[in-house]
């Protein structure tokens, strides 16, 4: 690792009642220190695996009942990690306050990423399908999968699992999927770290255990320390939400195809038929696999070897991402511009019903008095090449950019009180 500045950790914690967002005042570490909390204390008894598996074979295997997706529980909730969020090193593109839609490649490559949302809302424990998993493992298709921090939580063992699997990587897909286009953006921030928060704790549990993975290598070493790519909930973003993300040196992945698999009416040959009509090389297709991937896993395998005899090969979309030239647009849709607008009047009324699991189980949302206020946000304009400032303040932080200086104390809304 080389050196860290000041403003390469940030802490997120709760002081008088709200999250505190700070940058921890180190500088010449050549290692982070991760501050757990809670499932992190127990972690701390855990002895060393060394040399043995983390998992025996059959524990890999998907089991029954596991995609089944469980609401209205108190086991449920969950409080927002606390601890030391890394802020390693940007990445390598130059994202220009935009997302990645897809990738161009070279004439003649034919390269296609496959992702699967892992997504849990505050109300729920979401489920894992495992059928997909094994078959993506059977086949040796890689894969990226957008987890959301509060599902890693809740399923700590298969997200480390996917982690640690040389196929596989997991991105940041938010805390609790929540609409980035209705939060305020000191809302934004807790939404990002808890997610970032989640995976860096599991990843410093398997580090502890130095254990074994499924290709017989020490399981950490196959993950990366950070997530180092971001997908928007709902696909739905704003200007802020994009400077927010970057903040984090993360890159925002979009899709270019959609399966349309969370819309219960989807059929088999329907979806076959709607990827295999969109897919072009360089293409990020969408899929889920946290119980709301209707048909997906019996849908892979005709879509994989009908990709494979049409000559695609299939990357992580880390992967695509070095092999051609990103192509970024300044918004945030699904198939046209303007689309997932229509998701906020749902995602109000999801806030309204979140609120009603808080009241049943008394964790109530603090009042928006009592939101602090948090620091200046660029004002801006969209402009053909993407969202740029006014002449007067500073410019979007590209994702190669190291992230801009931090207040000394810089206090953020929590999703929810601690008890």
């Amino acid at each position: 690792m080389g050196r860290t500045s000041k403003a390469d950790v940030w802490t997120f914690g709760m002081e008088d009642g709200v999250l505190s967002q700070r940058p921890l005042l180190m500088v010449g570490l050549t290692a982070f220190v991760l501050v757990g909390v809670g499932e992190a204390g127990a972690q701390s008894t855990r002895q060393p695996e060394a040399g043995r598996m983390c998992w025996p074979t059959s524990a890999l295997a998907a089991r029954g009942g596991e995609n089944r997706i469980e609401k209205g529980r108190a086991q449920a909730y969950q409080p927002l990690p606390r601890g030391k969020v890394r802020m390693r090193p940007p990445l390598p593109w130059r994202s220009g306050g935009r997302v990645v839609r897809r990738v161009n490649l070279p004439p003649g490559q034919k390269f296609v990423a496959f992702t699967f949302d892992l997504c849990e809302q505050p109300y729920e424990i979401s489920g894992y399908q495992g059928d997909i998993v094994d078959f993506l493992r059977r086949e040796k298709v890689p894969a990226t999968f957008f987890a959301g921090g509060k599902w890693i939580v809740s399923h700590r063992a298969r997200a480390q699992q996917i982690m640690s699997d040389p196929l596989f990587e997991i991105g940041n897909h938010a805390w609790e999927h929540r609409n980035f286009q209705v939060l305020p953006v000191a809302r934004m921030h807790p939404e990002i770290a808890g997610s970032q928060l989640a995976y860096q704790h599991a990843y410093d549990d398997l580090k502890r255990r130095a254990c074994l993975a499924r290709d017989r290598r020490v399981a950490y070493r196959n993950a990366k320390p950070r997530q180092m790519l971001f997908r928007f909930p709902f696909g739905a973003c704003n200007r802020d939400a994009i400077e927010a993300v970057e903040k984090y040196g993360l890159l925002a992945i979009q899709w270019d195809v959609s399966s349309s698999d969370p819309w219960t009416g989807q059929s088999v040959a329907g979806m076959v038929k709607t990827v295999m009509r969109q897919v072009k090389p360089g293409s990020i297709v969408l899929f889920h696999a946290n119980g709301r991937g209707w048909k997906t896993g019996a849908a892979l395998p005709t879509l994989v070897r009908r990709l494979r005899a049409d000559g695609y090969r299939f990357v992580t979309v880390s992967k695509l991402l070095t092999l051609g030239k990103p192509e970024y647009v300044d918004r945030c849709y699904d198939f046209r511009p303007g689309d997932v607008d229509r998701y906020k009047t749902l995602s109000r009324r999801l806030e309204a019903a979140y609120d009603r699991f808080y009241v049943k189980f008394g964790k109530t949302r603090p009042s928006a008095k009592s939101m602090p206020r948090t620091g200046p946000v660029p004002a801006a304009r969209r402009e053909s090449g993407g969202w740029k400032t006014k002449t007067n303040q500073a410019k979007p932080q590209d994702v190669t950019s190291p992230p801009p200086p931090r207040p000394k104390l810089l206090r953020e809304a929590p999703i929810r009180p601690r008890e």
